[in-house]
């Protein structure tokens, strides 16, 4: 366990990322200053040169130009870490208020909710103010979408004990966790990029692949060039080097027409390729003890000796690609270098080597950035615990579990337990006292657990489950669906699973509210016998205590819990406590009260 405060630890890191800004910002105006100086000094120092000594005049310019260009270079290496700092900064700044629970204007994930699912609408996994929102740490389409998918699906354990072992050693990597993430912002990669780069790879080039052409290209480049420098030692005359030029000109443009394709497909991707180089690079140069993260490095190293020196190359051939944009690249290096053909060549080559790795440098960077938003929740919750997992179907044994959402200083935290086959957690109590709130920090512990998480609570064993649940039940206008047909349809999914016996774990918030209350209880309580008959189990609220009487007909299945509520004068007091039997306390007839109804 950490033995400092995760905010003690994202101020540090800005305190010391403000100064390390200040000094950058610094070194911008400084250079700012110099390059002019230079400029200015490069006029006159020419000038004079060109007075007294002539042409020697031209060497001044140079010297100046090339005094220029580097300090251009090293200004946008420093604006470079600018952004990188100015990024960092906002991640913190970002960390510090997540920890006071300020993150509704963050990605949510709402684009993932699915009008049916098992349980995603009833626990908040999506949308504002959600589970998504408050975790997400990934800023690549591929980590988002991998994170999504976890929060959907459960993980086999062996999976989730990788993760667990990837996510302690990540934890307290808060600089190289950090710089991932600034990495990823700075320009998101996204899934039309990887798209274009998959499907280009996976192609069967038919221009350029024979070795070949490597000759013909430095012949051609040979003839060409013997040509230029002929016309200006003068030893070939201006109109013949002219036809030769036009006849250059035309069988470059003829063979550029064969790469065209290759480069509409990856047009456009150089800094999303740029970003995955630097994502992989600091994979790369992380050394890692957990079996998962080093299995991730080694799957997407694949032969050759680094990851990120082939992303690298791509990307400086597709660099080098881009020159046929302007008139210098139409003009010389295509007509007299073949410069489109010799970036084919290599892209054939990069290709023939890298066909079989480029879709796990995608892959590997998504896991990675789940990696880290898991990290992350741990760093920030150090008295959240792992779960343990036990192969008895149905365990679910925790201690002081809470909702994650709630923050801690009025979350109520509980114990709860529920073992065996045929069992039903019948929890009863009065509006407000905390039943729908207890279901969800069950369904959303049970959904962290098996994505990897730590968990809200002190203690928390369970089994491999199948989460389902009803409990926020909405009509539906345009399929002229009513809520109670709404909530039926989605109890008829639970009872299938129920009668195929499949290892599940039912949530169920206040049965058939749609109908009267004499349908209503004969139908809970024709459910409940149904559940025990199938063996399955199931956490049910309600409001309706005569379903408790069950306990009396099934005492090895049912278990009576309740939420209560303390009365002092017309005023009402929760403690939001789970609590063993039936509840006695109503607050109905208060609440109505309060609100002008006159109660006879």
């Amino acid at each position: 366990m950490q033995d400092f405060s995760p905010a003690t630890a994202y101020q540090q890191q800005l305190q010391q990322l403000n100064l390390l800004l200040s000094t950058q910002k610094q070194k911008r105006r400084h250079l700012g200053w110099l390059r002019f100086i230079v400029f200015a000094l490069t006029i006159i120092a020419s000038y004079q040169v060109f007075v007294y000594a002539g042409l020697y005049g031209w060497l001044a310019i140079a010297m100046g130009l090339g005094i220029l260009l580097f300090l251009v270079s090293l200004d946008i290496d420093n604006n470079t870490n600018i952004k990188n700092t100015e990024t960092l900064i906002h991640i913190n700044e970002e960390e510090l208020k997540i920890l006071q629970h300020y993150f509704y204007h963050r990605f949510d994930g709402n684009q993932y909710s699915a009008p049916i699912h098992d349980y995603a609408n009833d626990l908040d996994i999506f949308g504002k103010a959600s589970l998504y929102q408050w975790a997400n740490r990934c800023f690549t389409e591929q980590g988002r979408d991998l994170l999504a998918n976890n929060l959907l699906e459960p993980l086999p354990v062996q999976q989730v004990e990788e993760r667990h072992e990837a996510i302690k050693e990540i934890s307290s990597l808060l600089q190289w966790r950090q710089q991932l993430q600034s990495y990823a912002i700075q320009t998101a990669i996204t899934n039309d990029t990887e798209r274009k780069a998959t499907t280009w790879i996976k192609e069967k080039e038919k221009h350029f692949v024979h070795p070949a052409w490597k000759i013909v290209v430095w012949v051609y480049t040979i003839v060409t060039l013997a040509s230029l420098a002929a016309t200006i030692l003068g030893y070939l005359p201006a109109s013949t080097f002219s036809t030769l030029f036009f006849l250059y000109f035309i069988i470059s443009i003829t063979l550029s027409r064969n790469t065209i394709k290759p480069y509409v497909l990856l047009g456009g991707i150089v800094k999303e390729i740029s970003t995955l180089q630097s994502l992989v690079k600091c994979v790369e140069h992380q050394s890692f003890q957990s079996h998962l993260l080093n299995r991730l490095k080694a799957d997407a190293k694949g032969n050759a000796s680094s990851a990120a020196e082939e992303i690298k190359e791509l990307k400086s051939i597709l660099d080098r690609f881009d020159m046929r944009l302007n008139i210098a690249g139409l003009l010389f290096f295509n007509s007299f270098l073949l410069w489109d053909v010799r970036q084919m060549i290599a892209l054939n080559e990069w290709r023939k080597r890298n066909r079989e790795h480029l879709s796990k440098w995608f892959s590997m960077i998504a896991e990675i950035e789940v990696l880290n938003s898991l990290a992350t929740i741990h760093f920030n919750q150090p008295e959240w615990t792992f779960p343990k997992f036990s192969n008895e179907h149905l365990t679910l044994n925790g201690s002081d579990i809470g909702h994650p959402l709630i923050p801690e200083s009025t979350r109520v935290n509980n114990d709860f337990e529920l073992t065996g086959i045929a069992k039903i957690g019948l929890i009863t109590g009065s509006n407000m006292a905390g039943k729908s709130t207890f279901l969800r920090s069950l369904g959303v512990n049970i959904v962290l657990a098996q994505t990897g998480s730590v968990v809200c609570a002190r203690y928390f064993e369970l089994s491999p489950v199948h989460l389902m649940s009803s409990m926020r039940i909405a009509d539906n206008l345009a399929e002229n669906t009513s809520t109670f047909y709404a909530e039926l349809k989605k109890l008829k999914t639970i009872i299938e699973s129920v009668n195929n016996h499949e290892q599940i774990f039912i949530l169920l918030d206040e049965i058939l509210r749609g109908t009267n209350s004499l349908d209503r209880h004969t139908g809970s309580a024709a459910l409940i016998r149904q559940m025990i008959k199938q063996e399955a189990i199931a956490v049910i609220a309600t409001h309706d205590v005569e379903l408790a009487k069950l306990e009396q007909e099934y005492p090895a299945s049912i278990e009576n819990y309740h939420f209560d509520v303390q009365v002092e004068g017309e005023e009402l007091y929760f403690d939001y406590k789970l609590k063993q039997g039936i509840c006695t306390s109503l607050n109905a007839s208060i609440l109505m009260k309060k609100i002008g109804i006159e109660l006879s």
